[in-house]
């Protein structure tokens, strides 16, 4: 196979992520790539994630595409992709991650603790209206769909003073200079897997693009994501999780949050990596299992 056709949504995001996969795949194996635009359920909705389904509404059509063979692979942001395993498709590479946190773009340069009384401030995320309910229960959290730039376009006087994005996007459309503050990751952490793409492939077609996986974003993100399944929890559900590989350590944190910020559970753990074992799974059903015991299960609205 000389030529991979790659499949991916339309939004100026996703053909630039899918763009940087291609050129990578390209250089690491001297094929040539083709990009299939695929619309997806989450481009034709604008409800809020919460009544849209979450669950697979950006990633269906484009794994539908890849099994009715109109496409070779196609590349996910990994917090889209549901957690659950499927039988005919498996995540053949996640590159390596780019910055997983949140960034606030405000007026006038402002931070989220600069931000008045009664600002503001714009997300389609249960999770980060919860942590901004959390923070700061003065502000007015609003819910809001649309890609990056129609976001950004609302922090506007008489509209927005702030909207909250993946600072993983804005560095991917070359749009950091709109950040006026990276949201610290250890205490906000993020959607499991933010900031990594996947990239899925029939089974049995992994060897197309393994060069281009990176074991310790594996690691990490995998760890993030089984906190998620174990939870039971979609991938819209007021879920954070925080992992990194250090000094031969997994280390892993995940919160959960109600939707109106009053309650929050967390619990950290750490396992030796690399080693004979699964310790993605490991640390991570050490994670889940504290957060269930604590109560989490009622928060996300799922059993345990």
């Amino acid at each position: 196979m000389t030529t991979l056709r790659i499949g991916t949504r339309g939004s100026a995001l996703a053909l630039t992520q899918t763009g940087m996969v291609a050129d990578d795949l390209a250089d690491a194996t001297g094929v040539t790539t083709e990009l299939v635009t695929i619309t997806t359920d989450g481009d034709r909705t604008n409800e809020p994630l919460s009544r849209a389904g979450g669950t697979g509404l950006f990633t269906g059509a484009l794994r539908d595409a890849l099994l009715d063979d109109r496409c070779d692979l196609v590349v996910h942001s990994l917090k889209d992709l549901p957690t659950a395993p499927h039988d005919r498709l498996v995540v053949a590479a996640i590159p390596a991650r780019e910055d997983p946190r949140d960034a606030l773009c405000a007026r006038d340069g402002l931070t989220l603790e600069q931000l008045p009384e009664g600002a503001r401030v714009g997300t389609g995320s249960p999770r980060r209206m919860a942590q901004l309910r959390a923070k700061r229960p003065d502000l007015e959290v609003v819910d809001i769909r649309g890609n990056v730039d129609t976001r950004l376009a609302r922090v506007a006087p008489g509209d927005l003073d702030a909207v909250v994005l993946a600072a993983a996007g804005l560095r991917r459309l070359g749009r950091a200079d709109v950040v006026t503050e990276f949201l610290d990751a250890d205490r906000w952490p993020t959607a499991p897997g933010q900031g990594a793409l996947a990239v899925e492939v029939r089974r049995g077609d992994e060897h197309l693009v393994r060069k281009l996986d990176h074991r310790e974003t594996r690691a990490a993100v995998e760890a993030e994501r089984e906190v998620l399944a174990l939870l039971e929890a979609g991938c819209s559900a007021p879920v954070g999780a925080r992992a990194v590989v250090d000094a031969g350590l997994l280390l892993l944190s995940a919160s959960v949050y109600s939707l109106d910020g009053q309650t929050v559970l967390t619990s950290s753990h750490a396992a030796t990596w690399p080693d004979d074992g699964d310790p993605s799974r490991d640390v991570a059903a050490r994670v889940a299992r504290e957060l269930l015991d604590a109560g989490a299960a009622g928060l996300t609205g799922e059993r345990p």
